[in-house]
């Protein structure tokens, strides 16, 4: 492909990328084809002689588009969203012709300025502690990682490191296993090693504690703290694991939960690490995180300038295509004393000079992408307000779509959790709850508080603990009613998807079974969440009327 030719293929795929999006309200959101679907559409090996673009193109709308999930649909509501825009599509179109994998200053010293630059900006846009910057007294600074799973393993590799070489220290300063030596020590203190996370931390940190080689320990929460780690529970993990002999160096605490969107309570949990200095402490802010641009929601973070590390993805809420996950540090050192190994092809007279950045020591792979440069274009496109509209406006159409839950909603479902950061998680409610009214809903106390007061812990009811409440006979009706409302609520969920004219998002919280809604897309208005509330109604109505004709709550075939 010449030139010209790329300029006019170039062209056609821009309108076709322009079209798609314009038509995406129309698509079902989610495939109809099989697994295995593709290989039977490509041949066993690629051409021997390269094919005109005008038939590959043809091959991305017939073979390629069927199997696609829409998530840039507004119908999309499933999991947390992973949006993209025009300027960010830009961004990519130049970092791929530039294609530098900016391992160090000197491969391309605007690709690194320009990433230490931009992630300045987002922390102030953040509000995140001055230290958090690059030009803090400390040694702050941020860098761009793949994925905030990415991010969390990144981390736990440098606090590994930083809680060993600490506690070798402490004990050669106290004349303790003098006759030791350096490697077997360490070795001995890697196996008691204990990465933390609550029972509703992302699955990514007890991935990362697989990866890093240590054990891994899950938090219990509850409903009456709204789900959130407390300061209360953290403080009794850690002594239960001490009394064990082992040695806790790491935890993830999350603002915004993935089942629920529950922040974990900073302060308290703040005041506890005061007594853990060794606990590397991680924010996992990936989706929620975006919400801090917002006045109303920087509260939230109060105690994080004693953590270690904080974490968003821009390519969730923030209009920015993945991959952008933006981690900060208050101190650098642990991390690049961690990763970084300096082979003689990789020295140069820039990164001996101490005077640059190389962001090869930030993070696991060696060579990067010009990721700063979407970032850059969104910023500037959207402008600090705009983007503050946008998530703005999502939080506001959640608290819409709820309403209707709880009110309009009310004899088919009770709100799970929410809404909070525009998700609502909700439960169907099966007639003979309705009759009774004795379980015990989850639902309760919510009227008059604001969604950043719910988020910062006040509790929820919980079906579960009701059941638990009770003895007997009682105890053993409403456990049976429990798991009829989750057969129901998850049969729901399945014929919802399975008609693919919105995506949905099932999770089990506790011992609850329920549905996920959350949208945050560019093109998403109330006539989106109207129509995802209409099809659950439908639904669910359907569901439960079948049931009732055959003298059950629930489709078996």
């Amino acid at each position: 492909m010449d030139a010209e030719e790329f300029r006019r293929a170039a062209h056609s795929a821009v309108d076709e990328i322009i079209d798609y999006f314009s038509t995406l309200d129309s698509k079902r959101v989610t495939p109809s084809v099989s697994p295995g679907y593709l290989r039977s559409l490509l041949p066993s090996a690629p051409p021997e002689e390269g094919e005109k673009w005008e038939d590959i193109q043809k091959d991305v709308q017939a073979k390629i588009m069927p199997g696609l999930t829409h998530w840039q649909s507004p119908n999309f509501m499933a999991f947390f969203p992973a949006n993209t825009t025009y300027p960010s599509l830009l961004g990519e179109l130049y970092s791929a012709a530039f294609t530098a994998p900016a391992f160090n200053w000197l491969c391309s010293p605007a690709c690194t300025e320009l990433e230490t630059i931009v992630l300045d900006w987002l922390c102030n846009a953040f509000h995140l502690p001055p230290s958090y910057l690059s030009t803090s007294s400390t040694g702050g600074g941020g860098v761009i990682q793949g994925s905030a799973s990415e991010a969390i393993v990144t981390v736990m590799i440098a606090a590994r490191e930083r809680c060993v070489k600490e506690h070798v220290r402490a004990q050669d300063k106290n004349g303790l296993s003098r006759s030791t030596s350096e490697d077997e020590k360490e070795w001995r203190l890697r196996s008691k090693l204990v990465a933390l996370g609550s029972e509703m931390s992302h699955s990514s940190t007890q991935k990362a504690s697989m990866i890093a080689g240590v054990k891994y320990r899950s938090i219990p929460v509850n409903a009456a703290d709204g789900y959130a780690l407390t300061g209360r529970g953290l403080k009794r993990a850690l002594e239960d694991i001490a009394r064990e002999g082992l040695v806790p160096f790491y935890l993830t605490v999350t603002l915004g939960t993935t089942s629920t969107c529950a922040v974990d309570r900073f302060k308290e949990i703040a005041e506890v690490k005061k007594d853990y200095p060794n606990l590397w402490i991680h924010v996992d802010a990936a989706y929620a995180g975006a919400a801090l641009l917002l006045e109303e929601y920087q509260g939230l973070t109060e105690g994080l300038e004693l953590f270690d590390s904080f974490d968003v993805n821009m390519h969730k809420w923030l209009l920015t295509n993945f991959d952008a996950s933006c981690l900060f540090l208050p101190r650098r050192e642990p991390l690049t004393t961690a990763l970084s190994i300096t082979p003689s092809y990789l020295q140069n007279n820039y990164s001996a000079s101490g005077h640059v950045t190389d962001y090869r020591d930030w993070q696991i792979p060696l060579g990067r992408r010009f990721r700063a440069l979407k970032i850059w274009l969104v910023l500037r496109s959207y402008g600090m307000n705009g983007l503050k509209r946008h998530v703005r406006r999502h939080i506001e159409l959640g608290e819409k779509f709820a309403g209707w839950v709880k009110h309009e909603g009310k004899e088919l479902f009770e709100i799970v959790s929410g809404p909070s950061f525009a998700l609502t998680v909700l439960r169907v409610r099966l007639p003979e709850e309705m009759a009774g009214e004795g379980m015990g809903t989850m639902g309760n106390g919510e009227e008059g508080r604001t969604e950043v007061e719910i988020n910062e812990g006040v509790a929820n009811g919980d079906v579960a603990a009701a059941v638990n409440g009770v003895d007997g006979e009682e105890k053993t009706a409403q456990a049976q009613i429990l798991e009829k409302a989750n057969l129901v609520t998850k049969e729901v969920y399945e014929k919802i998807n399975a008609a693919g004219e919105i995506f949905l998002t099932g999770t089990m919280i506790k011992d609850v079974y329920a549905i996920r809604a959350v949208s945050a897309n560019e093109q998403t208005d109330e006539a989106h969440l109207r129509k995802a509330f209409n099809i659950l109604v439908r639904t669910t109505k359907g569901v439960l009327s079948k049931g009732a004709s055959r003298g059950d709550v629930v489709d078996k075939e």
